[in-house]
């Protein structure tokens, strides 16, 4: 049976989610599990070739010719693996798909409405890419913030898997903790509100990674537990680093290392590795191996 893991955003965009969500399939890779991921990104636009770089960032070729977002390379880099068109969608994509088969009378004469067509649409191309790379696990990272309306018809999406398969999906909020005054406190509000936002579209999420400039305290920790209820051990510091790539180290370090972590009672984390899995630290500014550590 396929799990899924959503990975979406709070507080505000760029926080990192495509660089977490490919380091928890990192993570879960090292410890046996086939892994793939896919790009949800709200746009119009049917792919990122026509979109402007310097509003989403540079585009991403893949091996197939699909230009899409640039996580899909973060993917690829740490899965060790090639992704395909079957890996990205946009609202763009996911319209016209329906539409299309609107056309060629696919839906029997049904009245095709935004839900639930759209939604099952989406998860019918997720199921097809965990078919397609025969994966254990399927880790969807879901573009934008929660909140706001772009993304909405994904997070219903999630929903109606929820309902389906309630325990086969986890999801994880990577949320920002600003930090105001000159005490370098770290304010918890803003991530509380937007997991008030998420409850509000019917779904909550079963681990928060808490992004902030430093690593978060145990107060933070049991704040934001106690306000939005999670268990305090799914609450997961993710600071600032100087390499992406040791951000699935610090997550390891975390939660992964010598405790027993439960997501939603389906995926069972801990002391299971069956094989030895090694990440290099490559340096800032070229190519050559600054390090490397063992999971």
């Amino acid at each position: 049976m396929t799990k899924y893991i959503f990975v979406v955003g709070g507080v505000m965009s760029g926080v990192g989610k495509g660089v977490a969500a490919a380091s928890i399939g990192k993570i879960l890779q090292s410890k046996g599990f086939k892994v793939t991921s896919l790009k949800i990104d709200p746009y119009v636009n049917l792919d990122a070739g026509t979109m402007n770089p310097t509003e989403h960032g540079e585009v991403f070729v893949l091996d197939d010719g699909m230009e899409c977002d640039q996580d899909m390379g973060n993917y690829e880099r740490f899965l060790g693996c090639d992704l395909s068109g079957a890996n990205y969608m946009t609202t763009g994509s996911i319209y016209q798909s329906v539409i299309n088969r609107e056309r060629n009378l696919g839906y029997n004469g049904k009245c095709v409405q935004v839900v639930p067509h759209i939604c099952l649409e989406v998860l019918n191309k997720i199921d097809k890419a965990a078919a397609k790379a025969k994966a254990d696990i399927v880790i969807v990272e879901i573009g934008g913030t929660v909140g706001e309306y772009e993304n909405i018809l994904f997070l219903e999406a999630i929903r109606i898997l929820k309902i389906k398969k309630p325990d086969d999906v986890l999801i994880a909020l990577v949320s920002y903790l600003p930090i105001q005054g000159s005490d370098s406190e770290l304010k918890t509000k803003p991530t509380q509100h937007a997991v008030r936002n998420l409850n509000s579209v019917g779904l909550q999420p079963d681990v928060i990674l808490a992004r902030a400039s430093v690593p978060i305290d145990k107060k933070r920790k049991e704040k934001i537990a106690f306000h939005c209820s999670v268990p305090e051990e799914n609450v997961i510091s993710a600071p600032d680093v100087s390499s992406i790539y040791e951000v699935p180290i610090n997550f390891e370090k975390e939660v992964f290392r010598n405790r027993r972590l439960y997501f939603s009672g389906f995926l069972y984390i801990g002391n299971r590795s069956r094989k030895a899995c090694r990440l290099f630290l490559k340096e800032k500014a070229g190519n050559s191996l600054a390090k490397c550590r063992r999971f």
